[in-house]
Parts: C-alpha cells; sequence; structure tokens
C-alpha cells in the first residue's frame, strides 16, 4: 500500500484512536450521550480503513455498515458476535443525536466503551500498513 490509499488508512486509524479517547475524557465528564457518539466513530473510523485498505468505500455510513457486514462478516473474518458492537453504536448514536429525550445512561455506556476498544483493537489488527 503506497500513496493516498495508505495515507487515508493511517488518517483513519488515528481518528479511531482519538475518538476513544474523547470517549474516555466524556465518560469521565460523565456525558454519556456525547460519549457514545465518540464509541460510534472510533469504530466507524477503524472499519472505514479496513475497507480502504481493500479498495471499498462508501460516502454513507449505511454504506459503510453494509460493505463490513458483506465482505468481512458474512465471510467469517469478523465473528458476527464481535462486529454487533458496530452495527448497535451505530443504532444507538442515531438515537442519542437525532431522537428527542434519549438520554444514555452510565451502566449502559460503560458495558459498551471495553466493547468498542476491543472491536477497534481487533480490526486495527488487520490492518497491514507497510513502511512507506
Amino acid at each position: 500500500m503506497t500513496g493516498l490509499p495508505r495515507d487515508l488508512v493511517v488518517y483513519r486509524l488515528q481518528r479511531a484512536r482519538e475518538s476513544l479517547e474523547d470517549a474516555r475524557i466524556l465518560a469521565d465528564a460523565k456525558r454519556w450521550n456525547p460519549c457514545v457518539n465518540r464509541l460510534y466513530y472510533a469504530c466507524f473510523y477503524v472499519v472505514s480503513a479496513l475497507l480502504a485498505q481493500e479498495g471499498f468505500s462508501s460516502s454513507k455510513h449505511s454504506g459503510v455498515r453494509s460493505l463490513f457486514n458483506r465482505h468481512f462478516v458474512k465471510t467469517n473474518v469478523i465473528r458476527a458476535e464481535t462486529a454487533r458492537i458496530f452495527n448497535d453504536l451505530f443504532e444507538r448514536r442515531q438515537e442519542g443525536d437525532y431522537v428527542d429525550f434519549v438520554r444514555f445512561e452510565e451502566p449502559q455506556v460503560c458495558t459498551w466503551m471495553p466493547q468498542a476498544e476491543a472491536f477497534v483493537d481487533q480490526i486495527a489488527s488487520l490492518i497491514r500498513i507497510s513502511p512507506e
């Protein structure tokens, strides 16, 4: 992988790690809805990095989910149980960002945080970045 695709993959991996750190900061501040948003984006960025490595892209979040599920989950590269957190956080982020009166609580978010971190780590381990 050279040039722009490599740069894009590296960039998206960095964004995934930054989003996890943002989620930790928001959790420490007990800001649960924005924390869920950042957890979702951490998963989204790492999946986007994996897709970019493989030459796939979509301009829509639902398209990224669809490509990921089609090419990695249904082919058993990623177990469905592992992918569940990405799909669940997509739904929770939609609710938290766009549905009135949705308020996430600490117990539920604190169960999602380690799952999202493990997901990011597992997907990142599939990404091969060659030195420049």
